[in-house]
């Protein structure tokens, strides 16, 4: 007997205490159950030491590239005794990396519907917006749909998506590594007064005993993106120095690494013809070679952000 037939009988018929009684249990017991399961699918969470979190170029191709680099920072990043001795604050260094594309800063921050659409709402012809590595990875799937699991519970009512992923209980990195540039070209390059609003309710809402670095992303294939992002990057710094040493900066587009991926067709996605397919998301040789050309500015940020108080 199903439950809506069931409401029906008890409005018909009268039933003894003892039927009563034991139905009353078995419904508690249900509730109870049903409970006690998405309490432990919630508590069976943890959150990463370390969160990577950038846009579509973590997503495809640099996203297991940036895992290895940050589990295994003791390797990368030859720490004299004292940095050593500060990473003891990362705990067990356990790192998540999430890769969320089409998405930027101002809609990880905005608690306006319509502006994180990027991150909450699944796009028609790409119906998973978010490649997931490391510890937050609980299933075979590489790629999910933010909002689908207990891990990725980032979009609430009147919050940003930034404000319920940093909500107590949820995820508590000891640092957070953002990794942007690509949406918000145009937005920051055209005008640092929204480079600096962006950053700004950025930092306000990441916790303040939480280490932050933003780095922009890799360079492009091609001359003119990189040409047309390069002030985008400038008017970023420039904000997050304005706002102050609260989160260490890295130039992700330098003239080390636009050397190494200008023009370069091993570092991107081909067709059969031998033409570059992708020369926007650098594949993940290009990523392991963009994180060693940086790994002296990368592991600095680190250690700057671990030495502070």
């Amino acid at each position: 007997m199903d439950f809506l037939y069931l409401n029906f009988e008890l409005e018909h018929i009268v039933l003894s205490k003892d039927i009563l009684s034991k139905f009353c249990t078995i419904c508690a017991v249900a509730i109870f159950s049903s409970y006690s399961t998405s309490q432990t699918r919630a508590n069976d969470f943890q959150s990463p030491d370390i969160l990577v979190l950038g846009d579509s170029q973590l997503m495809f191709g640099s996203g297991p590239a940036f895992l290895d680099f940050f589990q295994n920072l003791i390797t990368h990043c030859s720490p004299t005794e004292l940095q050593a001795d500060g990473l003891k604050k990362l705990g067990d260094m356990t790192v998540g990396v999430m890769g969320a594309r089409s998405t930027s800063l101002n809609s990880w921050s905005a608690r306006e519907e319509k502006l994180k659409r990027d991150v909450c709402v699944p796009d028609p012809n790409w119906p998973v917006n978010v490649g997931l590595h490391g510890i937050i990875n609980k299933s075979e799937e590489e790629f999910v749909q933010i909002g689908e699991s207990p891990e990725l519970q980032f979009c609430k009512a009147e919050q940003s998506p930034f404000e319920a992923m940093f909500a107590r209980g949820h995820y508590n990195p000891k640092l957070f590594v953002m990794y942007f540039l690509g949406k918000s070209t145009q937005r920051w390059g055209g005008d640092i007064d929204k480079a600096l609003a962006d950053v700004q309710a950025t930092v306000s809402q990441i916790p303040e005993d939480t280490g932050c670095i933003f780095m922009t992303t890799a360079p492009s294939y091609l001359q003119e993106v990189v040409d047309f992002r390069l002030p985008a990057q400038k008017n970023l710094k420039e904000a997050f120095a304005k706002v102050g040493s609260r989160c260490s900066f890295v130039d992700g587009m330098t003239p080390d690494t636009i050397k190494a991926n200008l023009g370069n067709k091993k570092f991107f996605t081909l067709k059969a013809s031998g033409e570059v397919e992708d020369p926007y998301h650098p594949n993940g040789k290009a990523a392991e070679n963009f994180l060693q050309i940086q790994k002296s500015n990368i592991c600095s940020a680190v250690f700057e952000q671990l030495s502070k108080d």
